[in-house]
């Protein structure tokens, strides 16, 4: 699987989004209690953009008039039809077994580290003659 490199960690603030293009796929990057999860930029019932989801809790409720939130933040309500999908893999709420979205695999690392490698740049041998630059292809 190829990596790549698609904001600084400072372009998605906490609670907000962004959407990167990727290999011809609209991804959205969600920044949510410090951690960020990578989704497929689009709801899979009628093709809403989840950049304009809201970010939810889950509420459970162990009787009655009693309700407990958890994973604040993590959960995604589509904006057109409300339908929900956890943002940890993608998993849908209303039918876990057929549906979900595609989630993408992210990792924070630092600029330092990055810059190891394994990424390699094209380079051609360069030269200058008299006033002209010349590029060996």
């Amino acid at each position: 699987m190829a990596r790549h490199i698609v904001a600084r960690t400072s372009d998605i603030p906490p609670g907000g989004n962004k959407v990167v293009g990727v290999e011809g796929r609209d991804i959205v990057v969600f920044h949510v209690n410090g951690e960020f999860f990578a989704l497929l930029n689009r709801c899979p019932h009628a093709g809403a953009p989840l950049e304009k989801a809201a970010c939810v809790a889950r509420l459970t409720s162990p009787e009655p008039g009693v309700y407990q939130r958890s994973r604040v933040g993590e959960l995604l309500r589509c904006a057109w039809h409300g339908w929900e999908f956890d943002m940890r893999n993608g998993q849908s709420y209303f039918d876990p077994k057929r549906v979900k979205i595609r989630s993408y695999p992210v990792a924070v690392e630092s600029g330092e580290e990055l810059q190891k490698g394994p990424y390699v740049a094209e380079t051609f041998p360069v030269h200058v003659e008299d006033s002209y630059v010349i590029i060996e292809t």
